[in-house]
C-alpha cells in the first residue's frame, strides 16, 4: 500500500498544497526567484521557509552561506510585501553531514520534523528544495517516521546522460543527497546540466518583462543584470535561474511548463558519478522544460500587484 501511495505522491498536487521552500538563497540570484514565484503561485501554501547553508565566493563558510541566504529570505519577504511570514523562516544548519547516519541538527531540521508529522501520506507536505539537501536530510534522520509524509522536489545533480554530477546542490554534501534519495519520502529530481540549464534568460528579457515593474520585480531583474554583468559585460550572456523550476514541477498541472517519467532511483557515489546500481525504489525524474510556458507565467505572476 506504501509503494502505491508513494507513486501516487509523484504526481503533481492537485488544487492547493502546502509547501515547505528549502533554500540557499544568497547563493546567487536564483533562489529569489523561486521564492518570489511561490510567494505569488496562487495554489501552493508556504508553511515555512529554511535558510541552507552554501560556500562558494559569495560565502566564508557553509555557516555564513546560511545565515546570509536566511537574512535574505527576510530581505524578498519585505520586497513582496510578505513580511508576515517571517516567523516561519527557519536558519539552516552550520555544516554538512558528516556521514549517512548523523544529522546536522538545527532550528529548519527541528521546524521540519514538527510540521510533517501534521501530514500523511495521504495528504503530504511538499518540499521544495534548492540547496544542498542537509536540513531536510537532518530531518529524516532525525525522525524517520516523518518520511511517508514527504514529497521531496529537489533541484540537485545532472542528467543522468551528462558527464558527471558534480552540481553545486549536490556535491556539497553528497551523504545528505544519498539518505533523502535513499528514504521513504516520495522524490523528485530537477537534474541541472541537460535538462533545468535552458531555463535562462537574458537583460533584454529582464528588462522588458520585468524592469520597473514593481519593487519585487525590479530587484529580480536588477540583481540578476548585476551578477551577470560582473563577468560578462559588453558581450552576449544568457543566465540560468533553474532553481524557479522545483516550484514550477508543483504548478504543472497537465504538463504544461515540464515533463518527467518515472525511473528507478540511482545514489550519486562519493567520486561524483551516479551508481549505475539502481533501487527498487522509484521517484519522477524530470527531463524537459518548457521553458517558454514557465518564464511567461513566472514574468505574469512576479509583476501581478
Amino acid at each position: 500500500m506504501e509503494k502505491n501511495l508513494n507513486t501516487l505522491n509523484l504526481s503533481v498536487p492537485e488544487g492547493h498544497a502546502d509547501v515547505v521552500l528549502d533554500t540557499d538563497t544568497y547563493n546567487e540570484i536564483d533562489d529569489q526567484f523561486a521564492l518570489s514565484y511561490l510567494l505569488r503561485s496562487g495554489k501552493l501554501q508556504v508553511k515555512a521557509i529554511l535558510a541552507a547553508p552554501f560556500y562558494n565566493s559569495n560565502s566564508i563558510s557553509p555557516e555564513d552561506g546560511m545565515l546570509r541566504s536566511y537574512d535574505e529570505i527576510l530581505k524578498v519577504l519585505d520586497l513582496a510585501d510578505r513580511s508576515d511570514l517571517a516567523p516561519l523562516v527557519y536558519k539552516g544548519s552550520c555544516g554538512y553531514l558528516k556521514d549517512e547516519t548523523t544529522p546536522q541538527p538545527s532550528p529548519a531540521a527541528d521546524a521540519l520534523v514538527k510540521l510533517a508529522k501534521e501530514y500523511s501520506p495521504q495528504h503530504p507536505l511538499y518540499v521544495a528544495a534548492i540547496a544542498a539537501i542537509t536540513d531536510v536530510a537532518s530531518a529524516l534522520l532525525i525522525d524517520p517516521s516523518i518520511a511517508p509524509n514527504l514529497v521531496v522536489v529537489w533541484l540537485g545533480g545532472h542528467s543522468r546522460e551528462y558527464c558527471d554530477t558534480k552540481e553545486f546542490n549536490m556535491i556539497q554534501d553528497i551523504a545528505a543527497a544519498r539518505v533523502v534519495m535513499e528514504s521513504r519520502a516520495a522524490f523528485v529530481q530537477l537534474p541541472c546540466m541537460g535538462v533545468v540549464s535552458g531555463f535562462a534568460t537574458t537583460k533584454p528579457e529582464l528588462d522588458c518583462w520585468l524592469s520597473g515593474r514593481t519593487k519585487l520585480a525590479d530587484y529580480l531583474a536588477q540583481n540578476t543584470i548585476k551578477a551577470a554583468e560582473s563577468y560578462a559585460k559588453g558581450k552576449p550572456w544568457s543566465r540560468a535561474i533553474w532553481d524557479v523550476t522545483a516550484v514550477g514541477w508543483l504548478l504543472n498541472d497537465g504538463e504544461r511548463f515540464m515533463k518527467s517519467r518515472i525511473v528507478p532511483v540511482r545514489l550519486p557515489s562519493y567520486d561524483g558519478f551516479y551508481e549505475e546500481k539502481e533501487l527498487e525504489k522509484v521517484q519522477q525524474y524530470v527531463y524537459y522544460i518548457n521553458r517558454d510556458a514557465l518564464f511567461e507565467d513566472l514574468f505574469r505572476k512576479l509583476t501581478r500587484e
